[in-house]
């Protein structure tokens, strides 16, 4: 007999990546895959460059992917737009930016950092300061974390731009929308954004494994102008019609079969609805949020409400919590598997993820066992499920 019984049912899958997948994607993975001359590779690797920048909202910039994760992508920026010594600026905004950071240096670039305010956006000013002070215009390119997947803050991606112009400087603004992208409305060429990286695994629907930069021509020049000695990454070598040169190799090509029903389901959809359905599951995870923190024990982490994700919710626990006990209830005995505290919020924090193919029955679904497992581990809460059925109910 098995030592893990069949559970009837499915498991919630409420990290915030990955996401569930939607049949229709597991469906389009299962095919074989297709010798390399067969003119339908170039055919589905087309349609997800025009999928990706149609939802990248970019008419000049040209995407590049990888067969990687998001710290893949993050690599590919690094090498592409910084020499080995230069500088970049690293906008802090918790977990996420420190390592971005600490990977930009271990590749052997220096690293500017702005302060982070725990339960706090981006600081722009600090931004704008930074910039101001680099009078020899050593900094290459501004990189922030839009949505902060760790923390649940997202940022304000336009007063960067603003920070940027306003301080003169010619540095790139590189935007992380790892946990935003098909999520949020993210508008790169209206935002000003020189380079946006995402990844497969969020907001798109798909299994991890596909991590993808778009960089418009001034970042594109400045990767051309890049003297560091690199390979895979580079943008430069990737740019061509020919299949084997864009993917340095064998493309992935049953993840790319996903992304491109993925890609079809978001447009058929509707990005507008897209977005309207991610802020609705947003405000019931908050409601339910609001309504377990009467008792006094859980709270937001995230401080300005207007921050808070669509993507993600950060939720504090009270010292000495055992938030893997209460994750493991709420995964084998409820199955709503739910994500920990990172980096400095681990033991501090759980969240749930409410982004990709989710929708009200599922955020309930979810919510209820999470609720149920907070009792079972004695943590105080109000009424917070009751809240987010109201929130639902008012339409």
């Amino acid at each position: 007999m098995s030592p893990h019984p069949r559970i009837p049912g499915r498991r919630f899958l409420h990290s915030p990546g990955p996401t569930p997948l939607p049949d229709a994607v597991l469906h389009a993975m299962s095919r074989q895959p297709m010798d390399l001359g067969d003119p339908r590779v170039d055919a589905n690797i087309a349609t997800v460059e025009v999928g990706l920048k149609r939802l990248l909202q970019t008419t000049v910039a040209e995407v590049y992917l990888y067969a990687a994760n998001g710290h893949g992508a993050w690599e590919a920026v690094v090498e592409n737009v910084a020499d080995i010594g230069q500088t970049v600026l690293v906008a802090g905004t918790g977990h996420f930016s420190e390592s971005w950071a600490v990977q930009t240096e271990a590749l052997g670039r220096q690293v500017v950092r702005t302060p982070w305010r725990e339960g706090w956006p981006i600081d722009s000013a600090a931004i704008e300061q930074a910039l101001r002070d680099d009078t020899g215009h050593t900094i290459r390119a501004v990189f922030a974390v839009h949505t902060d997947t760790a923390s649940g803050v997202t940022s304000d991606l336009d007063a960067m731009r603003r920070a940027i112009d306003a301080a003169r400087h010619p540095a790139l603004l590189v935007a992380d929308v790892v946990a935003s992208l098909g999520a949020a409305p993210f508008d790169m060429d209206a935002l000003g954004i020189d380079v946006a990286l995402g990844a497969s695994q969020k907001g798109l629907m798909c299994p991890p494994g596909v991590g993808f930069v778009a960089a418009n021509p001034r970042a594109f020049a400045q990767a051309e102008a890049n003297q560091a000695p690199r390979f895979y990454w580079n943008w430069v070598l990737r740019k061509s019609e020919l299949s084997y040169r864009k993917y340095c190799g064998t493309p992935p090509q049953n993840l790319l079969f996903g992304m491109e029903a993925a890609l079809e389901l978001i447009f058929d959809e509707g990005m507008p609805a897209v977005f309207a359905r991610h802020a609705l599951l947003a405000r019931a995870v908050h409601a339910a949020v609001e309504g377990w923190a009467e008792a006094g024990a859980l709270g937001f982490f995230a401080q300005d409400a207007a921050a808070r994700s669509v993507s993600v919710t950060t939720i504090t626990v009270p010292p000495g919590t055992d938030v893997d006990a209460l994750r493991s209830v709420a995964r084998e005995r409820y199955q709503v598997a739910m994500a920990g505290g990172l980096g400095p919020l681990a033991g501090r924090a759980f969240r749930i993820g409410h982004l990709g193919d989710c929708n009200p029955a599922m955020i309930l679904g979810a919510l209820g066992g999470v609720e149920a497992a907070l009792r079972v581990q004695g943590i105080p809460v109000g009424d917070g499920v009751g809240r987010a059925v109201r929130l639902l109910a008012a339409g």
